[in-house]
């Protein structure tokens, strides 16, 4: 069995084991940026089918002028979202990661409703509060529809910097969008478009788009493209360690940035090793050592 070492000048990795020994191996200060996307302990399963149409004339889809479609179902991937002591699990992970952060490093932590408000607590005492940057919404169009309360329908994602005096923020290289009134402004501003607030309003990943993977709980590349343009630099060192369907690596592969990627889940590792181009065993180590 091979073990993962931290090298700087070394390649991407994708690392099959456990977060926590994984992180807790890495040297201080050695990432510019982490992104992280926990279970968020809803309590259920979480699970995705993936899903796929052919032309048929004895289909039972109709699509476009009419033409008819079969669906072939995939493989389900999927995961036990659900923790008795959820904070106990988390908070040594966000402890690793806040000392392997380089001094000019960002961590960004995707959570939902129902734990977003007690890591903000948490990461106010580790950080300091003077190092909290934002709260980004992200808001999406697809999901609960419930009729006896507001549906909800974003995701919170918590932006803290290790050193609040001096830390990665490329405003400039954030691709821009639209001014929603680009009447009220000068034309020039009107084509440049305007920089993005902390409400981002991203559709999820289509389950028909070619981004798909078919992995349970799949990030659209466009948020991790925001999130990388803004806080990191072309062959900075990026880590996901809860990676899932491998976004962030796919997105720091485009964007010339540095990855290191870690899933415990099999289904994971499969799904990022098809994504990421990454099978031979030089790229796929699996880490062993134990916790320190």
């Amino acid at each position: 069995m091979a073990s993962y070492t931290f090298d700087s000048t070394g390649p991407n990795a994708i690392v099959a084991g456990d977060n926590l020994a994984v992180v807790r191996a890495l040297p201080d200060g050695a990432i510019d940026l982490i992104y992280i996307d926990p279970p968020f302990n809803t309590g259920r399963v979480q699970a995705r089918q993936s899903i796929q149409t052919a032309r048929s004339a004895s289909g039972t889809r109709i699509g476009f002028k009419g033409q008819s479609y079969e669906t072939i179902k995939g493989a389900l991937t999927s995961y036990d979202d659900d923790f008795e002591d959820y904070w106990a699990f988390l908070e040594p992970r966000l402890v690793e990661a806040w000392r392997v952060l380089a001094p000019t490093g960002t961590l960004y932590l995707h959570l939902d409703y129902r734990e977003v408000h007690y890591a903000k607590v948490l990461l106010d005492a580790l950080f300091g509060r003077e190092s909290f940057l934002n709260e980004i919404i992200w808001a999406y169009d697809y999901g609960a529809r419930s009729k006896s309360k507001w549906p909800a329908k974003h995701d919170n994602i918590l932006v803290y910097v290790k050193d609040p005096r001096a830390y990665t923020f490329n405003a400039t290289e954030v691709d821009r969008e639209p001014y929603m009134a680009p009447g009220l402004v000068t034309p020039e501003k009107a084509a440049l478009g305007k920089l993005p607030t902390d409400v981002w309003w991203h559709t999820i990943v289509s389950p028909m788009g070619k981004e798909k993977t078919g992995y349970a709980t799949q990030k659209p590349e466009g948020i991790l493209r925001r999130i990388l343009q803004a806080s990191s630099n072309q062959g900075d060192w990026v880590l996901d360690f809860f990676a899932g369907s491998g976004t962030t690596g796919a997105v720091a592969q485009q964007l010339g940035r540095r990855f290191i990627v870690v899933d415990q889940n099999p289904e994971a590792i499969d799904v990022m090793q098809r994504r990421l181009g990454l099978g031979t065993t030089d790229n796929l180590e699996t880490f062993d050592a134990a916790p320190r």
